[in-house]
């Protein structure tokens, strides 16, 4: 919400005045005739410069307050540049007067303005279907799982001072198939430090780096340094929740609920048009990953990842990206990589009208793509999708997935749908 909307309404509030215009004779009803500042309203109310409600009265049959008279003129006061003569001169008597209401509204009007700036509210929320179809195992035997839920999300965001600005992500999940709930959850918090080319965040923040979703899509806590404008250079270190650290590839890690360490580190290259790409380094410790799923041995603590990427924009609409990565530590589904071929300019807050589509291929191999997006692939998996999103009104998406494959270890099928409808604000 910006600047003017929060003053329209800060005003709208406080002032409640109509756009009639009232008659000399009497124009406000409940003030009397002998009343002290009589004929400065008549005058001004038959000349349009003050305005009443639109029953020609103040809320019954009362007399006018000093505060609400000061409403009157605090509105008259914005038409300035439109009173002259004997207008301005009762205008200014009434000023004078009412001077101690007009400061004590002048100070709340603007006390509400500066701390509305200062907090921005975005969010949506999300009705998800999804329909798994997989034998991971190649026993013939297909498996369906289906899910019926949505998200409400909100995403805060809080001014400090002139480069300081602090970020929040709440989330509150329900099961519409079960009619289940769940109470709102932090899920990330964060404050963040802008200085031109030089960017800080500390705290719990996103963790989506630029292989697009094939190793993080989730988040980290910890300290990140950014600094460049078109070549980016990203420090990043902290701990990662021991859930956001893979499956392994037959199956879920021990999780022992002690977090993993991690540092990283990303260059990029970004251009409004034409070639773009970038690299990446992880290195995570953790004694989860002692299993045989992943190491042959299964006494490796360590996940030591790299990455690439590299894409092309032919126009704003138009666009081919691909990426890839490998972790020299793990003996089992070590490496993934993804294409995509894009089409269209749908994205947050649409407009109506917009809309895209997609295709691609992605291998999600359960050792490097530990926190994934999975919104069209399941981890452990290979195979192609298709996608498609249209905004049927401004901030209203609907989005639609398709993949199928098979898994990477032993070839069983895998099949996922996914549907979406997403209201921004």
């Amino acid at each position: 919400m910006n600047k003017k909307i929060i003053s329209a309404l800060t005003t709208t509030l406080i002032v409640g005045a109509a756009s009639t215009t009232f008659a000399a004779a009497n124009p406000f009803s409940d003030v009397p005739a002998g009343h002290w500042a009589y004929d400065a309203v008549t005058q001004l109310a038959a000349d349009g410069v003050i305005e009443g409600y639109g029953d020609n009265t103040y809320l019954g049959n009362r007399n006018i307050t000093r505060y609400e008279m000061a409403q009157m003129v605090a509105k008259a006061m914005a038409r300035g540049g439109n009173v002259s003569g004997a207008d301005k001169a009762a205008l200014d008597k009434l000023q004078q007067e009412f001077a101690e209401e007009l400061n004590n509204l002048g100070v709340r009007v603007s006390n509400l303005e500066k701390y509305a700036d200062k907090v921005k509210w975005t969010g949506k929320i999300e009705y998800t279907y999804t329909s798994e179809r997989t034998d991971p195992d190649k026993t013939n035997n297909k498996s369906k799982e289906n899910s019926d839920g949505f998200i409400f999300r909100f995403e805060p965001e809080a001014e400090v001072n002139k480069h300081w600005s602090l970020h929040a992500r709440i989330d509150a999940e329900a099961d519409m198939s079960k009619d289940t709930g769940s109470s709102f959850e932090l899920v990330r918090g964060w404050a963040e430090g802008d200085y031109g080319k030089l960017n800080l965040k500390v705290g719990k923040m996103e963790f989506f780096t630029n292989e697009n979703g094939l190793i993080w899509d989730t988040e980290f806590s910890g300290v990140q340094v950014s600094f460049g404008s078109k070549l980016t250079g990203t420090l990043m270190a902290g701990r990662l929740a021991d859930d956001k650290v893979g499956g392994g590839s037959f199956g879920e890690f021990d999780n022992d609920a002690d977090p993993s360490n991690m540092q990283g580190i990303n260059l990029q290259y970004d251009t409004e048009k034409g070639l773009y790409g970038g690299a990446g380094w992880y290195r995570l410790e953790d004694d989860d990953f002692k299993t045989d799923s992943y190491s042959k041995n299964g006494s490796e603590d360590k996940a030591n990842i790299w990455s690439v990427n590299a894409g092309y924009k032919f126009t704003e609409k138009v666009g081919l990206w691909g990426s890839y990565a490998k972790n020299t530590k793990a003996d089992y589904e070590d490496y993934g990589w993804q294409a995509q071929a894009d089409y269209g300019n749908y994205g947050d807050n649409p407009e109506k009208g917009d809309w895209g589509v997609w295709a691609g291929y992605r291998r999600y191999g359960t050792n490097v793509s530990f926190a994934a997006t999975t919104d069209d692939v399941l981890l452990g998996t290979k195979g192609w999708f298709v996608g498609a999103a249209f905004a049927p009104m401004k901030n209203i998406g609907l989005v639609a997935r398709y993949f199928n494959g098979e898994y990477i270890t032993n070839g069983g099928d895998a099949e996922k749908l996914f549907g979406r409808v997403e209201f921004f604000f």
